[in-house]
């Protein structure tokens, strides 16, 4: 039996070459970077080096990299801290109603503490118009937050143009691309964003090392205290070996970026033409304008989770929505956000692929699934 994995949106697998980057940093350079000797020198540096890999990765400057400890917290950290610094301007924020729980969650957080927020929502592929953001602009509003691409159907929203509304209004614009930095091209200069977010994970580095970029100029509020670490922007002793990985894999990204994304776009393709092809199973999200590896399905009449378990019975990981998400019972707020009735939205399946997968693969995959899905609708009693 093969074991093919394809929840690449959950997480990577850890780059060998990045993992030889981080192991010096476990054993002989292991001191605190904040330390004066010379061995803490060492790790600082490994640590500015970081700093200007990833900030290549996204054109920015080394010195508007903030490094953190997750996507989600690069998220909450960009939401309350811009909104925090800025309240004297106003206390109106947007969002949409298809973001990541961490940007969803932290508005709300928001809402308790005087702020108003608008939810914006989306069409039926998950794409956020610019007109709706022009229309939901008022005096008030300090603050716009809208993801790159989705990781639950694989929508890539136009952030430029969405950005060009804001900054016509002075407003503070934030984009959560932990999704897409990595897998598609990102530059913050292109995107014209104040705000964005990236997790290493993403692009085969490791958990536990993301960043949040700020560009020159903008105010935020820090939301942990202590040291002067990260520009006494970010307290705590830094996770050297994952930020010296983070560093390695975003170096990587940029140099194998179009490779891996030829890569991915004919294996998805691949998928969504045979899975598309089983009767009344339906693809989620756009054709086009969609993450390279991601494909995304609602099978009617079956369970995801029940079609999960047989995959993996079958040595195939896949996901039914956003892994953040994935033990909830609740519809995926993301799928009736683009219409799809709540019934239909507990038969999500979610694949995204990598560069180990192969062309085999997916034949051995679109074979298991096609069994899968006739013998759970054989048992159901609504597909009969």
């Amino acid at each position: 039996m093969k074991n093919i994995y394809m929840d690449y949106a959950a997480t990577n697998p850890l780059h060998p070459e990045v993992l030889d980057a981080m192991m010096p940093y476990f054993k002989e350079d292991f001191a605190n970077p904040l330390s004066v000797y010379e061995p803490a020198v060492k790790a600082k540096e490994a640590i500015e080096n970081a700093r200007q890999q990833v900030a290549s990765l996204i054109n920015a400057k080394p010195n508007e990299i903030i490094f953190t400890s997750s996507g989600a917290e690069s998220n909450n950290f960009a939401i309350k801290g811009a909104a925090l610094a800025n309240q004297k301007k106003g206390k109106h924020i947007i969002t949409t109603k298809i973001e990541h729980h961490s940007i969803t969650n932290s508005a709300r957080f928001m809402e308790r503490s005087d702020f108003t927020v608008t939810y914006l929502p989306v069409d039926k592929y998950g794409i956020v118009s610019p007109e709706s953001v022009k229309k939901a602009i008022m005096d008030e509003t300090i603050l716009i937050s809208i993801n790159h691409a989705n990781s639950e159907i694989g929508t890539i929203e136009p952030i430029a143009e969405i950005a060009k509304i804001a900054k016509s209004k002075n407003i503070i614009f934030h984009t959560d691309a932990v999704a897409s930095t990595g897998n598609i091209p990102v530059d913050v200069r292109e995107l014209n964003v104040d705000l964005l977010s990236l997790s290493a994970h993403q692009f085969y580095g490791p958990k536990g090392a993301s960043a949040l970029y700020l560009k020159e100029g903008t105010r935020i509020m820090p939301l942990i205290y202590g040291g002067i670490q990260e520009g006494g922007r970010r307290a705590g002793t830094e996770n050297v070996p994952a930020i010296v990985g983070m560093g390695k894999a975003a170096e990587m990204a940029r140099e194998n970026l179009t490779a891996r994304i030829a890569h991915n776009i004919k294996l998805r393709d691949k998928i969504i033409r045979d899975v598309s092809s089983i009767e009344k199973v339906h693809l989620t999200g756009p054709i086009e304008n969609r993450l390279p590896g991601h494909a995304s399905f609602v099978v009617e009449y079956i369970e995801g989770e029940a079609m999960l378990l047989l995959l993996a019975a079958n040595g195939i990981y896949a996901a039914s929505g956003s892994a953040c998400t994935s033990k909830a019972l609740k519809a995926s707020p993301v799928l009736t956000s683009i219409g799809i009735p709540s019934h239909m939205a507990h038969g999500s399946v979610v694949f995204t692929i990598g560069q180990e997968i192969t062309e085999d693969d997916i034949d051995y995959f679109t074979d298991k699934f096609k069994t899968i899905i006739k013998r759970l609708r054989e048992m159901s009693p609504i597909a009969q």
